[in-house]
């Protein structure tokens, strides 16, 4: 019903800068939350940011508070994460995904749609 696609991982020296892209397209007949998620080899998916429908309202994981930027521009279908001062310990797929309904959450069970994921890779 709602597929998404990431863009924009890569290569990026610590300290450096990545602009990471989620576009959703299908059927989307009601408002519908954006959200990033991260997973590390080894470790567990890790929330990052999310985004109302309005994109007036965003929230953060701790650790990226300062760092990244979660955007979207009022009822579009893509959704962006700034992400600077990078560090390795960024290293990581990045997911994209969708809960319908306008409400932030940081639960990642409580999204219906998710991306591909796009690989984020920090040198030290």
């Amino acid at each position: 019903q709602v597929q998404l696609v990431e863009s924009g991982g890569g290569l990026v020296q610590a300290g450096g800068s990545l602009r990471l892209s989620c576009t959703a397209s299908g059927r989307t007949f009601r408002s519908y939350a954006m959200g990033w998620f991260r997973q590390a080899p080894g470790k567990e998916r890790e929330f990052v940011a999310a985004v109302s429908w309005s994109g007036g309202n965003a929230d953060y994981a701790d650790s990226m508070k300062g760092r990244f930027t979660i955007s979207r521009r009022y009822h579009e279908n893509t959704v962006y994460l700034q992400m600077n001062s990078l560090k390795p310990e960024d290293t990581a797929v990045y997911y994209c995904a969708v809960k319908m309904g306008n409400d932030l959450t940081s639960r990642g069970y409580e999204y219906d749609y998710w991306g591909q994921g796009t690989q984020v890779t920090v040198s030290s």
